[in-house]
């Protein structure tokens, strides 16, 4: 016999209403089932996600506790303490797994240990089977002097059960925003989760434009084999991406050696955006000066990019063929900003800034001229920081 948690299990069922997120769902089910008398005392799920960076997270509940999430990184799946871990002999076989913490042996697993150190007895693991055929896992740990009995073990299997439908809904929802955020950007992301997916689905935004790129490429490109060109290019772009997110900006697309990015002025003031650019700029000449310090120590060539920095109204959404799509921003400002940075290697600059930016910049500049740009009409005045 198991314990009557109908309830419980009917709101799983039915996808958990009113549950936003899975600490959410944890936070109902986990009492709930105290209440009905399975004497839990810690309740830790491991869901593994879709992400270039994160593994998967962990969801833990204690008793009179809130849920606490971490993220894990990808190294520690393959990390001998995590590989000998109840939780990674459940991702492999997809079994059952109980240990009885009272009576625990000194070879057993630390993690298991450290339970039997906080006094608990019991401790449970079932795995999550997604319709993937994934398997993730869900423990649960008691202090009662007897520790789970044979109706705790069965109520326990009956609620994971809707609870692993449940978690799935919530691993797919995140998996696509971790995918969309990871290619698209994070407002690109949310605007097609929220419908934004038809051809031709654009709007006219004002924005700051990034857009750089590695000096050398062609040259670089025959003299290193490929993987060597991968490796500099990632290089080269993490000295740029962090820099750009945390400062409000947005990375739309690389373009072999090339990336561009907006910095959306929404609501604010144009200055207020050519401020957080422009230290996303520095940031990433600082990285850059950072790493190539790092490469010259390895006997590596430095690498190098020229960035410009525009202002203007741009087109932001889907544009592409019946099947297949890109979100990215196209106009004249982007030409611009592409044109511009072309000079950077010409007039030995890194960074360059266009006139219609350099009227909202209070930094020291130094005029460099007027320049006569390929597809644009008008010659174009540019600015250095000085």
């Amino acid at each position: 016999m198991s314990h009557d948690v109908s309830a419980l299990f009917d709101w799983l069922v039915d996808g958990a209403p009113g549950a936003q997120t899975p600490v959410e769902v944890l936070e109902r089910m986990c009492p709930e089932l105290v209440e009905r008398g399975v004497p839990l005392a810690r309740v830790a799920a491991f869901v593994r996600t879709l992400h270039p960076h994160i593994m998967g997270r962990s969801f833990l509940w204690r008793t009179g506790g809130n849920v606490v999430v971490k993220e894990a990184s990808h190294a520690i799946l393959s990390s001998p303490e995590f590989m000998k871990s109840p939780v990674a002999r459940v991702f492999e076989t997809g079994a059952e797994f109980r240990r009885r913490l009272d009576t625990l042996e000194s070879t057993e697993h630390e993690l298991l240990q450290g339970l039997a150190r906080e006094k608990m007895t019991d401790y449970f693991a079932l795995p999550m089977r997604f319709l993937s055929g994934q398997i993730h896992a869900i423990t649960f740990a008691s202090d009662h002097a007897s520790g789970f009995s044979d109706a705790d073990l069965a109520t326990l299997r009956h609620v994971v059960r809707p609870l692993t439908r449940v978690g799935e809904i919530f691993a797919l929802s995140r998996t696509a925003v971790n995918l969309l955020n990871t290619y698209v950007g994070h407002d690109a992301g949310e605007r097609i989760l929220a419908g934004k997916i038809l051809r031709g689905d654009t709007d006219v935004i004002r924005c700051v434009i990034w857009f750089s790129d590695l000096r050398g490429f062609t040259r670089m490109a025959d003299q290193v084999p490929p993987a060597t060109l991968i490796r500099n290019l990632n290089e080269l772009f993490d000295y740029q991406v962090p820099a750009i997110e945390r400062h409000a900006g947005e990375v739309l697309k690389f373009m072999g050696d090339g990336m561009l990015a907006i910095f959306p002025v929404g609501g604010r003031q144009v200055a207020e955006v050519a401020r957080e650019a422009l230290a996303a700029a520095r940031e990433a000449f600082e990285s850059l000066a950072r790493g190539n310090a790092g490469r010259a120590e390895r006997g590596e060539p430095e690498l190098y990019f020229g960035l410009a920095l525009h202002v203007g109204d741009v087109t932001y959404g889907n544009i592409g063929g019946a099947n297949r799509l890109d979100f990215t921003c196209i106009g004249p400002a982007v030409n611009l900003a592409a044109r511009i940075e072309a000079l950077t290697s010409k007039l030995g600059e890194r960074l360059l800034l266009s006139a219609e930016l350099a009227e909202h910049v209070t930094d020291p500049l130094q005029e460099k001229g007027e320049h006569e740009l390929k597809g644009v009409r008008d010659r174009q005045r540019v600015f250095a920081l000085g």
